[in-house]
């Protein structure tokens, strides 16, 4: 690797940031696929915010490279800004690990051809080395990045929406499908939390790793396609929908399945997908399938001198230098598969986009059968708008300058239907040549005033849009307005339900229809629930016109009276001044709670208090506590802790060194329910959790028998099953229970019984057969005990390390009574007495030894606190006055 000039990081830097978790996948996948790996492994954990593990099989790091891997502007891929014209990797500005760096922790392992073993290399924020050690990795190069976004807590908090996280999982596996289809020789897996969420394995060519991607149902309705052009030198290559095939296989409602590569690098070209869109949903007359996207594959091959590819930070957009080239060479290859699009099938969005200005959208039709709907070859075909261009000139230039135009020659716009008659061809406006005839100028082109209307001579249109009266007009006949299918058109009398009185809102009167109206459409709904606005209202007056004539006598009564109490409330309304809108309503007054006069609270408290109260006495202030002095001395301390070792080894000792063989209990730490305990001159910290946990394991090690449950078909074991012929000889020569009446005799060994081994032996002679042995019984409590458990057995009675129980326990059993011990531990109470304690001390000094006083996960039962001073001098020199502090 070696740093990039100056004037070459000023003309490529990108100040590339990262920004999501797509982006360092990205980053990272390409230096593998640049490194030649034909293996990609990506882990995620929590969406890629914890932990993001990229390994491949490359060629990995050289060790004098590894300096700078990470440093900016470092690459092995270019050296100076002209190498982008012969480039073929994906990556060469040297910012993407340093970018990564920036936001996260990352490391690196990685290993060559010609070194022994792999080194993981730890990175600060710059990308510098900070720390180096030996790995177990194979071949390749293993970037490992975690806490992503640690130091942008607001990037960081954007994520922690479970859909959004979801999303960028979804843009990863993409991201992805993308390399797996453009790579086909490229294994790749990627798994999130520990979970395979997707792989795909090695393809021999692109319609194989189609096949491992999108499935074969989708590429069935894909048929290949190909387009070479040598000036420009242009190459397209891919998979396209076969012509009229279901447009539910071969399109999508998101762009995600159309792939677009250049030069073997996924992109998104807004032109090139607008035109794949237009070509492929022309086929389809449905409105609605104009907005899906067909799923496609296509490869773009230019020289590299041609694209620039330094145009974002991430590399997904390109500048295409024969841009035009490429759309005609494009479009040949899609109206070769697809045919010819005529103008007129085109949408009036599309319209308004292709035929924008000018005559570029004209449709010339000749006399003589010219016309533009069919161009004559592919290879050198253009859009429609061109070719128009290009008839126009070459026509006005042959035939309306030089030559008599035919009369018959007509001009319609894309929009008009009936290809209305504008009549012979003007002459060309403005100028003319020096033999007389008529010129086009630019100027004259470009405001559209060339060519002019023989009659009345004002300048030519492209497009007249022609629409009938009825199309024009609404559901009245008034302009411009649009019937709504679910809305209710009809015109109410009134504004509101309600009307001010006083300052108030009181209900207004309804109508007869209006009081049917509440109760028929909650009948409608139950019976139509998914009946719209419209049809509901329909359906309310309806039945209001089949109303018999009683029952709408009674709605006219009822209106009535809300119409007669309506008008009482507005008249005393307005004779009382709003007293009775203001004036609380009955049910209102009784809501209210009633509250005695305060002249007669005190009354009540004296008549009702069976005691008088008390004066309250004043608190005390809450920083002042109550304390008492307590004697303390350190001559006192020694005097109680020699007189507990004169308990345990007779009379007091002479001096210092000499110091009782067993831990003493001194007292409890109640909040961490841990004991003080004495061991010679040291206090120590005690947790008798772990001692009980140690005592239990070793108390199943030692007498626990698993239960075996008899086996449906036995197992035969045989030498080679148990790895040699001196094990089948060691369970043999084992001890044997009382012969059965069928010849065979269980071995009775507590070894295997305590294990879970049921083992049945039918003795042989030497004339005879051999003998045979078989598991008729196994403990099911332990997963996947096999063969292998009894292996470990045998070889442990072979070399003489097995004598008892406990010794002879197989890796299988231990771990299981491991757990054993751990679950019956959390059974104790939180908070053991102080004689429980000393019982477990007592157990541990008796049953443990000295180096194995840990618990099952390696912890130590005792930690070390402090140690008390022998002497008046030793304590002297530990207490330092507070100036030497």
């Amino acid at each position: 690797m070696k740093p990039l000039p100056p004037d070459t990081v000023r003309l490529l830097s990108s100040a590339q940031v990262i920004t999501s978790v797509g982006n360092v996948v990205k980053e990272l996948l390409e230096n593998s696929v640049d490194a030649g790996a034909t293996s990609l492994d990506i882990k995620m954990e929590n969406y890629g915010l914890d932990r993001i593990e990229v390994r491949d099989n490359g060629l990995g790091i050289q060790a004098c490279d590894t300096v700078v891997m990470a440093v900016r502007h470092y690459t092995s891929k270019i050296s100076c800004h002209d190498d982008l014209e012969r480039l073929d990797t994906y990556g060469f500005r040297g910012e993407a690990l340093g970018s990564i760096c920036a936001v996260a922790e990352v490391s690196i392992t990685t290993k060559t051809v010609g070194e022994d073993i792999s080194t993981q290399y730890s990175l600060d924020v710059t990308g510098k080395v900070v720390s180096q050690k030996p790995s177990h990795l194979g071949q390749g190069t293993t970037v490992t990045v975690l806490k992503l976004f640690k130091n942008l807590p607001v990037r960081r908090q954007y994520y922690t929406n479970a859909k959004k996280c979801k999303e960028e999982l979804k843009k990863v596996q993409d991201l992805l499908m993308a390399y797996a289809i453009v790579k086909p020789d490229l294994r790749l897996t990627l798994a999130h939390n520990k979970v395979v969420m997707w792989q795909k394995t090695r393809a021999a060519d692109l319609r194989g790793a189609l096949l491992a991607t999108l499935g074969s149902g989708v590429v069935a309705h894909l048929l290949p396609c190909q387009h070479l052009q040598e000036q420009p030198q242009i190459s397209l290559d891919g998979f396209f929908p076969k012509p009229g095939a279901d447009y539910l296989s071969t399109s999508s409602s998101s762009h995600d399945k159309t792939f677009i590569f250049i030069n073997n690098r996924p992109v998104q070209q807004k032109d090139i997908m607008k035109l794949l869109r237009q070509s492929y949903t022309a086929q389809y007359p449905s409105e609605s399938n104009r907005n899906r996207y067909p799923v496609l594959v296509l490869q773009i091959t230019l020289p590299p001198s041609s694209i620039d590819v330094n145009l974002t930070p991430d590399k997904t957009q390109v500048l295409l230098h024969n841009k035009e080239a490429v759309l005609v060479a494009l479009e040949a290859l899609l109206v070769s598969l697809y045919g010819f699009r005529s103008p007129n099938d085109a949408t009036p969005a599309e319209r308004d986009s292709t035929y924008n200005h000018g005559v570029k959208g004209l449709s010339l039709d000749a006399g003589d059968g010219t016309s533009l709907d069919h161009p004559t070859t592919t290879n050198s075909s253009s859009s429609s708008s061109s070719i128009a261009e290009d008839w126009i000139i070459n026509h006005i230039s042959g035939g309306l300058l030089g030559e008599p135009h035919d009369d018959n020659a007509t001009l319609s716009g894309p929009g008009d239907a009936q290809g209305e008659l504008f009549g012979p061809v003007a002459a060309v406006s403005r100028g003319s040549a020096a033999d007389g005839r008529p010129t086009l100028s630019a100027e004259s082109w470009s405001r559209g005033v060339a060519l002019t209307h023989p009659a009345s001579g004002a300048p030519l249109q492209p497009v007249q849009i022609h629409r009938s009266g009825d199309a024009a007009s609404g559901p009245q006949g008034s302009p411009g307005k649009k019937l709504l299918l679910n809305a209710v058109t009809e015109n109410r009398a009134s504004l509101t339900a309600y009307d001010l009185i006083s300052n108030r809102t009181a209900r207004a009167p309804l109508s007869a229809a209006a009081m049917h109206e509440k109760e028929a459409r909650a009948e409608v709904l139950r019976e139509r629930p998914a009946a719209s606005l419209q049809e509901i209202s329909d359906g309310v007056q309806e039945r209001w016109k089949n109303l018999r004539e009683e029952e709408r006598t009674k709605y006219e009564e009822k209106a009535k009276k809300h119409l007669v109490h309506h008008g009482q409330r507005t008249i005393l309304a307005a004779a009382g001044g709003g007293r009775e809108a203001e004036s609380p309503s009955p049910s209102r007054q009784q809501g209210l709670k009633r509250k005695a006069p305060l002249a007669n609270q005190q009354l009540l408290d004296q008549l009702f208090s069976p005691q008088p109260q008390k004066k309250k006495t004043p608190a005390k202030p809450p920083d002042v506590k109550p304390s008492r002095p307590l004697p303390f001395s350190v001559a006192g301390l020694r005097q109680g802790l020699r007189r507990l070792w004169s308990q345990s080894s007779g009379p007091p000792p002479s001096g210092p060194a000499n110091a009782p063989p067993g831990p003493r209990l001194v007292n409890r730490l109640a909040p961490a329910s841990a004991w003080v305990v004495l061991c010679g001159r040291e206090l120590m910290l005690l947790n008798p959790f772990r001692v009980e946990e140690a005592l239990l394991f070793k108390r199943l090690l030692e007498n626990n028998i698993l239960a075996a449950v008899a086996l449906q078909n036995p197992i035969q074991l045989t030498d080679g099953l148990l790895g040699g012929s001196e094990y089948t000889q060691a369970l043999c020569n084992m001890a044997q229970g009382i012969p059965e009446l069928n010849g065979g005799v269980i071995l009775s060994d507590p070894r295997l019984l305590a294990n879970g081994f049921k083992i049945r032996l039918f003795p042989g002679s030497p004339s005879a057969a051999p003998s045979r042995l078989e598991v008729t019984a196994l403990a099911d409590c332990v997963p996947f005990l096999g063969v292998e458990a009894l292996r470990e057995i045998l070889t442990g009675v072979l070399r003489r390390t097995a004598a008892t129980v406990q010794d002879s326990r197989p890796l299988k059993v231990r771990n299981y009574l491991q757990g054993e011990a751990v679950r019956l531990a959390r059974q104790l109470p939180s908070n053991m007495t102080r004689q429980e304690v000393e019982e477990s001390l007592s157990r541990m000094t008796q049953l443990l030894r000295e180096d194995s006083r840990t618990c099952i996960h390696g912890r130590p039962f005792l930690h070390q606190l402090s140690v008390v001073p022998g002497s008046e001098h030793e304590a002297k020199s530990l207490l330092l006055p507070i100036e030497e502090l």
